[in-house]
């Protein structure tokens, strides 16, 4: 792995029926491990956290947002897959929320088509009981702290 740091913008994209998009994608390593990721990716020379999400958001989806307003979470973190060329990084995560839709991959990387393995939108309760990896390991507290109101189940809507 090369040492590095690598800044990263994520997003949190909800649709109208509080389901969140996540991709499935193969680490950086040569293991070949596949984990549950939001949209996102890093922050281009020239480019804030804010211009990254909006751009990754576009290529990674095909959604055109005009802005993904500030962040609502961040974390420092050490990068562990062996094929990486990076070993630290630091991601600003942004909550977006749109129509459903399927997304496209018209705008991805080579390294997206050969990485990305999937794509499917997660209720809260599908994430939080599944078996399946996902990253952030904060991800379902994340969903559940930014789960548009109008979708948060009843238990969890704060009393009136």
């Amino acid at each position: 792995m090369t040492a590095g740091h690598r800044l990263t913008s994520r997003i949190l994209l909800f649709d109208e029926s509080g389901r969140v998009l996540l991709f499935r994608t193969k680490a950086p390593d040569t293991s070949g491990f596949s984990r549950w990721i939001t949209p996102g990716g890093g922050v281009d020379p020239g480019e804030n956290h804010a211009q990254a999400a909006v751009r990754e958001l576009f290529e990674e989806t095909g959604l055109v947002a005009d802005s993904v307003g500030d962040p609502v979470w961040n974390h420092d973190f050490d990068v562990v897959w062996d094929a990486a060329d990076h070993s630290t990084g630091h991601a600003e995560f942004y909550v977006h929320t749109t129509g459903n839709f399927e997304p496209v991959n018209t705008n991805w990387t080579p390294e997206e088509h050969v990485d990305v393995e999937a794509s499917r939108w997660w209720s809260l309760a599908e994430l939080e009981s599944t078996s399946e990896p996902f990253e952030p390991a904060e991800l379902p507290a994340l969903v559940r702290t930014h789960l548009p109101a109008q979708q948060l189940p009843p238990q969890h809507l704060p009393p009136k």
